[in-house]
């Protein structure tokens, strides 16, 4: 093997991780498998490549000694093929039962070199053999240095599965848009892409890593535009505030390419978590959407009690009363005559989004149909009377009816923002 060669081993080792002992093995096997393809090629036959020097030295054994070997060893003598029956040239090759392919053939077995003594070695390297020795060895580093290149990049990629990453897109059509990541081009499935997207080439875009794909040509990354996990990226990018943990996004709902809600949460008291996903004059809320291609959003505070949250939800509809059962995880919700068409949304969009927000049930109705279905339930909390609902909300609602949702703990009052405020003007009345 050529100087050069000898040097590109060493080079490899160093510079890929690929240990020299396993490319000279490589080299060694192909050495083989292109001597056996020679015409005046011996059986048996092996390749020892010297770990010094790189010199080589195909190696055989005499034929008594094969001879012998081979009464002692009857498995390693080679099977004779069967000669088939002829068939006509229209009829198709034999198969196995039932349409199954012939069997492979069994490798064959693994030959006990130190079976023989040195006198019984042959040395049968061919003239001329050099100059197929170095062209093998160079294919053997090739394809050596492009697996190592493949793995590398597979195991880079693999570990960023779930990380949002920006490209150029170089190609679009209905089933793939190919990214360039720089490093390699990913693919954008037609089934990732947001409704009513175009990517034209040579535009930036940012999209998520969802899948990384060990191919035969080399590993194959997939990205998603649909995912949850564009969304929080991109406000964590934006806002400073959910990078250094300050807030933290509790949860998220969307309809790509419609409309997302996200529900965040300050985890420092005096941090507003709303204001700083909005940001100055809204600019770190409009450069999200931006890079969504005009996707609404709507940023809810968090919230624990499910009243509030789901009323929340329903942005930017008005709510009127929530009613929970807790058991059923459902809500019913009462909004103004006038909001039900907006609270509901576009084909239930608004509502739908809710529900996987809060992980409620959720009924809307309007007033006048609440209040003309509603049971007459009198009112009993006042003062110096039994409370007929122990445990249950004293407001009454604006139909004159005792509100049904259960009082948050130390209050007589549930999380309706209307009957928190009047749980505050009844501590500030008996403050004062």
């Amino acid at each position: 093997m050529s100087k050069e060669l000898w040097e590109g081993v060493k080079l490899l080792e160093k510079e890929r991780g690929i240990e020299a002992e396993t490319l000279l093995s490589a080299i060694e096997e192909a050495l083989l498998a292109a001597y056996k393809k020679m015409p005046d090629a011996r059986h048996p036959v092996r390749v020892d490549l010297d770990r010094e020097s790189g010199d080589y030295v195909v190696w055989s054994v005499t034929p008594d000694a094969w001879e012998a070997y081979l009464e002692v060893h009857p498995h390693h003598r080679p099977v004779e093929p069967e000669e088939e029956p002829e068939r006509p040239l229209d009829a198709p090759a034999a198969q196995g039962a039932e349409g199954e392919q012939p069997a492979e053939e069994e490798p064959e077995p693994e030959i006990e070199w130190g079976w023989f003594q040195p006198a019984q070695m042959v040395d049968v390297t061919p003239e001329g053999f050099s100059r197929i020795a170095g062209q093998t060895a160079k294919q053997v580093l090739r394809q050596r240095i492009h697996e190592a290149e493949r793995s590398i990049m597979y195991d880079e990629y693999a570990d960023r599965v779930g990380e949002i990453v920006t490209g150029i897109v170089q190609q679009d059509d209905n089933r793939y848009a190919f990214v360039d990541l720089g490093k390699m081009e990913a693919i954008l499935p037609g089934s990732e892409k947001v409704p009513g997207e175009r990517y034209e080439q040579g535009s930036r875009i940012k999209a998520v890593i969802i899948e990384v794909r060990s191919e035969g040509k080399g590993p194959q990354v997939v990205l998603s535009r649909r995912s949850d996990e564009l969304i929080r990226q991109l406000f964590e990018l934006e806002v400073p505030e959910i990078a250094d943990g300050l807030v933290s996004i509790r949860a998220i709902a969307r309809e790509p390419g419609y409309r997302a809600k996200i529900a965040v949460e300050s985890r420092v008291q005096g941090v507003d978590p709303v204001g700083a996903c909005v940001g100055p004059r809204g600019s770190r809320v409009r450069m999200v959407v931006s890079e969504l291609r005009g996707e609404k959003i709507d940023i809810i505070p968090w919230n624990d009690e499910p009243a509030r949250f789901v009323a929340k939800a329903l942005a930017p509809a008005k709510v009127r009363e929530v009613y929970v059962d807790d058991d059923a995880q459902q809500a019913t919700v009462v909004v103004p005559d006038g909001e039900l068409s907006l609270a509901i949304g576009k084909e239930g969009l608004n509502a739908r989004l809710a529900h996987r927000l809060t992980g409620w049930r959720i009924d809307i109705v309007s007033e006048t149909e609440h209040y003309a279905e509603a049971e007459d339930v009198p009112y009993t909390g006042a003062e110096g009377e039994e409370d007929e609902f122990p445990g249950r909300c004293i407001a009454v609602t604006s139909s004159g009816k005792r509100c049904p949702n259960q009082a948050l703990d130390g209050s007589r009052y549930c999380g309706v923002p209307a009957h928190r405020e009047l749980a505050a003007k009844e501590e500030g009345a008996a403050a004062s």
